[in-house]
C-alpha cells in the first residue's frame, strides 16, 4: 500500500509554478537580442494565400483606373529583306576555280567573289576576234565600192551590197564586244579564267559552291552561287491568331524587343498582314519593317508589341507593390482582414512612381504597396 502524504501533494502546484517560470525565463534568455518578435505568418491550403498577424504593418492602396491603347505581343522573327536579295550567278559555265569569300562575310559591291575557269570565255572573244575580221574586210570592200562607184565602173546595186555587208559586220562585232563585257573578259588581255563580282553591298547569306565544284546556267552545278543580302532594312515575321488581326493594320507602328538585348526597343511598321492562316495553329504571318540598327541578325528571336487604335482600361498601382520573380511580375492583392492572395500579373510600362498593370488587376483592388516587406516576412518564416 503506498501512501501519499497530504503536505507533500499540497506542495506540487508550487513546484509547478517555479518550473514554469524558470522555463519562460530560460526562453527569455535564450531569444534576448532585444529584437521584437517577428510577425507570425499562416500559411493556408492554398499555397497563394497568406494569413499575417498584424496586418497593418503593411499599408494597402487601390489600384487606379489607367486608360491606354490596346497592346498585343507577339513572338517573331527576324528575316532579310526579299526585296534587298540579290543572287550572285555566273553567266559563264565551267569550272570553280579560286572562291574569295564565304557564307556569312560582308561584301562590297564590285568585290571579287570567285574565279571559274569556263569554255565560254574562249568561245566568246573567239567570236569576237571573228567579227573584228570580218568588220575590216567589209569596210575595205565598202570603200572601195564607193570609189568604183564614183568612176561608173559599177552600179549603184553594188554599192548598196558592200554598205550593207559593213552594217551586218558592226552589228556582229558589237554584239560580240557585249558579249565578253558581259562575262567579264579583257579584250585586250584576254583569258579562260572569268571573274564574277558581288553586284551590291551587303552580307552573304547563302553559298551555293564550293572549290572545284560546277557553276553556271548550262552545267550541273547551281546557277546562283551566292545570294547577298543588303540588311540595313530587315523584315519581323511574325504570327499572329485569328482572334487578335482586327487588332492590327497596316502602317500600324510596332516595338520591338529583342531577347538578346533586352534594354533596346526598336520601332517598326506593319507592311504586310498575310492573306493565309495556317490551318493547324490559326495564325496569319504579319510583317514589320524595320531599320537595323546594325546588331540584328538573320534568325533572331524578337517580341513585337502592336499599339492598337482602340482604347483600354489598365489599372495603375505603385512601383513597389509589383515583384519581380522568376521572370515573372506579382502583386499581393487583399483578401480579407488580414489574408492577403499573390496573383501573376502583366506589367506594363512605368509612369512615374507608378506602373501599368495589363492584366491580372483591376482598378479599385486592394494591393500591398510595399511588397518587398511583406515578401521578406515570408522569407523569413
Amino acid at each position: 500500500m503506498i501512501r501519499i502524504h497530504s503536505h507533500r501533494i499540497a506542495a506540487l502546484p508550487a513546484v509547478f509554478a517555479v518550473c514554469l517560470t524558470l522555463s519562460a525565463c530560460h526562453n527569455q534568455d535564450a531569444s534576448g537580442d532585444g529584437a521584437p518578435p517577428k510577425t507570425p505568418v499562416v500559411t493556408t491550403g492554398d499555397m497563394a494565400l497568406v494569413t499575417v498577424d498584424k496586418p497593418n504593418q503593411f499599408p494597402l492602396v487601390s489600384a487606379l483606373p489607367y486608360v491606354a491603347p490596346a497592346t498585343l505581343d507577339v513572338t517573331g522573327t527576324v528575316f532579310p529583306d526579299i526585296a534587298r536579295e540579290v543572287p550572285v550567278i555566273s553567266l559563264a559555265s565551267g569550272r570553280v576555280v579560286d572562291i574569295k569569300a564565304r557564307l556569312g562575310d560582308d561584301v562590297r559591291k564590285g568585290q571579287l567573289l570567285l574565279k571559274v575557269q569556263s569554255p565560254d570565255s574562249t568561245n566568246a572573244f573567239d567570236t569576237y576576234l571573228k567579227a573584228v575580221n570580218d568588220e575590216r574586210m567589209n569596210n575595205y570592200a565598202y570603200v572601195r565600192a564607193k570609189d568604183l562607184y564614183a568612176h561608173g565602173a559599177i552600179p549603184l546595186s553594188g554599192l548598196e551590197q558592200a554598205d550593207d555587208a559593213e552594217k551586218d559586220s558592226l552589228a556582229d562585232l558589237k554584239a560580240a564586244e557585249e558579249q565578253i563585257d558581259t562575262l567579264g573578259i579583257d579584250k585586250n588581255h584576254p583569258s579562260p579564267i572569268v571573274p564574277v563580282y558581288s553586284p551590291i553591298s551587303g552580307v552573304i547569306v547563302q553559298q551555293n559552291v564550293t572549290q572545284a565544284a560546277a557553276t553556271g546556267v548550262t552545267f550541273s552545278g547551281s546557277a546562283t552561287a551566292f545570294t547577298v543580302a543588303d540588311l540595313s532594312v530587315v523584315w519581323i515575321v511574325c504570327d499572329v491568331y485569328e482572334n487578335d488581326l482586327s487588332k492590327i493594320a497596316l502602317g500600324q507602328s510596332a516595338q520591338i524587343h529583342v531577347n538578346a538585348y533586352p534594354d533596346r526597343v526598336l520601332t517598326g511598321r506593319i507592311t504586310d498582314i498575310g492573306p493565309i492562316l495556317d490551318p493547324s495553329i490559326r495564325t496569319a504571318k504579319v510583317r514589320v519593317e524595320i531599320a537595323n540598327p546594325g546588331f540584328l541578325k538573320i534568325g533572331m528571336f524578337t517580341t513585337a508589341t502592336f499599339i492598337s487604335r482602340q482604347k483600354q482600361n489598365y489599372a495603375l498601382v505603385p512601383a513597389s507593390a509589383v515583384l519581380h520573380l522568376h521572370d515573372r511580375d506579382w502583386v499581393f492583392v487583399s483578401a480579407n482582414e488580414d489574408r492577403f492572395r499573390r496573383v501573376a500579373v502583366r506589367a506594363g510600362q512605368m509612369i512615374g512612381e507608378n506602373q501599368v498593370i495589363l492584366d491580372g488587376v483591376h482598378s479599385g483592388d486592394r494591393v500591398v504597396s510595399n511588397v518587398l516587406q511583406l515578401e521578406s516576412t515570408l522569407e523569413a518564416q
